[in-house]
């Protein structure tokens, strides 16, 4: 083993507690964020990703102002987020690294965990792996079909398992069992 967390100086412990609260913080407003604009259902997801592409693109080069009447009846229709090409290239290209630098940190705290070889390299794939699956069911869902929905969110709470189990385990080794001798 390269490190034991269990064993480990209490500032290495602090250093990736403070780690696993701050990812943690960050995944709930990202799932607040995605129950704001995409949802949790597969019909949520493709009507955001499959929908027509934005009638402006993103970013607008100057401000624009749209006006058209609107019956009552208009304002009791849910509103759809529409993701267009524009904004997956962008989400795309901020947040598959990102994510690769969070699953190498996570990597990087399992590594330091008492489990088996098998166990921390199944976990390691599940946490790089997982954000592939999200962005891949993304672009599947916008250009293949919104069957693929469910790639996307399947892909989206294999992060939160991955990250969930890494917190409980990484926070029950360093904190909660006694230290190996």
């Amino acid at each position: 083993m390269l490190y034991d967390l269990r064993r480990a100086d209490v500032r290495i412990k602090w250093l990736v507690t403070a780690l696993l609260a701050t990812l943690g913080l960050s995944y709930v407003f990202g799932a607040l964020m995605v129950a704001l604009y995409a949802g949790f259902t597969p019909q949520h997801v493709a009507a955001t990703y499959a929908g027509p592409e934005m009638a402006m693109p993103m970013p607008p080069e100057t401000t624009v102002v749209v006006q058209h009447p609107m019956s009552m009846t208009d304002f009791d229709k849910p509103e759809v987020h529409v993701v267009d090409t524009d904004l997956l290239i962008q989400d795309t290209h901020v947040h598959v690294p990102m994510y690769g630098i969070i699953a190498a940190a996570l990597s990087v705290v399992v590594i330091g965990l008492s489990l088996s070889r098998r166990l921390s390299l199944g976990l390691i794939a599940l946490l790089f792996a997982a954000p592939w699956f999200d962005f891949a069911g993304m672009w599947l869902t916008k250009f293949a079909s919104p069957r693929f929905a469910i790639v996307t969110l399947a892909g989206g709470w294999a992060m939160a398992a991955g990250y969930v189990i890494v917190a409980v385990l990484a926070v029950h080794q360093m904190w909660l069992s006694k230290e190996r001798t």
